[in-house]
C-alpha cells in the first residue's frame, strides 16, 4: 500500500447498527474509507467485484451463507485480496476454516478498537493478524488433536456442515450455496466419510464437541463422550 491514497473497506455484517459503528470508527482514521456495505455473503461477493476494495472487513454469522463461504469465493476469484474476518465466534475450527478459505487475519469482536484498526493496516499490506484470544485458542488445541477432525473438511464442505447444523434441508442448502440438491446429497455422503460418522445425528454430537453448534452450551445438551 502507498500512502496517498485511503484504505478503501468494505464492512461486512448483518446487522446495519454495527455497521454504521465500525464505518464511524474506521473512517475517523483519514487513512481509511468505507467504500461500500453488505449484509448477506452474495452481497459481500457482488460488491468485492464492483469495488475491489483493499480490505474486507467480515463477520461469520450472516443470513444464510457464512463469511467463510464469502471469504471463499472472493478469495477464488482474486487471490491477493485481504479478507479479515472479524467476528464473535473464537472457535479454532472456525479460524481455521476461515484461514483456509484464504482470510488474512482472524479478531473477535471483543478485541480493542484500536487492534481492529492495526489489523486493517496489516491486511492491507498482506500481514496476518490474529487476536489474542484466537492465537491461544488455536494454540491450545494443537495439544488436542482428538478434537480437530473438522479439520479434514474443506472450506466449502464445513459450510455444507455448519448449514446442516443450522437446520436448512438438502434443497435449503442447494439453493444458499448455488448448487443442486444432489451434489449437497453427495457432499453430504462425503462429510460422514471423511468424519467416520454414521449419521446426521453423530455428526451433530460431534460439532457439539466443537462448539459449532448454537444451543451446545445449554445444560444437558453437551454431555458424554463425542464419537
Amino acid at each position: 500500500m502507498t500512502s496517498t491514497r485511503p484504505i478503501r473497506v468494505l464492512l461486512v455484517d448483518d446487522h446495519a447498527v454495527v455497521r454504521a459503528g465500525y464505518r464511524r470508527f474506521l473512517e475517523h482514521n483519514r487513512a481509511m474509507e468505507v467504500v461500500g456495505e453488505a449484509s448477506t455473503s452474495d452481497e459481500a461477493y457482488r460488491l468485492y467485484r464492483e469495488l475491489r476494495p483493499d480490505v474486507v472487513v467480515m463477520d461469520i454469522s450472516l443470513p444464510g451463507a457464512s463469511g467463510i463461504e464469502a471469504t471463499r469465493r472472493i478469495v477464488a476469484l482474486e487471490s491477493r485480496a485481504r479478507v479479515l474476518i472479524f467476528s464473535m465466534h473464537a472457535q479454532p475450527a472456525f479460524a481455521r476454516q476461515a484461514l483456509e478459505a484464504g482470510a488474512t487475519g482472524f479478531l473477535t469482536k471483543d478485541t480493542e478498537p484500536e487492534a481492529l484498526v492495526q489489523a486493517v493496516y496489516a491486511a492491507a499490506n498482506g500481514r496476518r493478524t490474529l487476536s489474542p484470544r484466537v492465537a491461544e485458542l488455536l494454540a491450545l488445541d494443537n495439544v488436542r488433536p482428538g478434537e480437530r477432525r473438522l479439520d479434514a473438511l474443506t472450506p466449502r464442505e464445513f459450510e455444507v456442515c455448519r448449514l446442516l447444523l443450522a437446520a436448512l434441508s438438502i434443497d435449503e442448502i442447494a439453493d444458499e450455496l448455488n448448487l443442486s440438491p444432489k451434489t449437497i446429497a453427495n457432499r453430504l455422503s462425503e462429510i460422514r466419510q471423511k468424519l467416520d460418522v454414521r449419521s446426521d445425528v453423530d455428526l451433530v454430537r460431534l460439532a457439539t464437541g466443537a462448539g459449532l453448534v448454537p444451543w451446545a452450551s445449554l445444560p444437558g445438551l453437551n454431555d458424554g463422550p463425542v464419537p
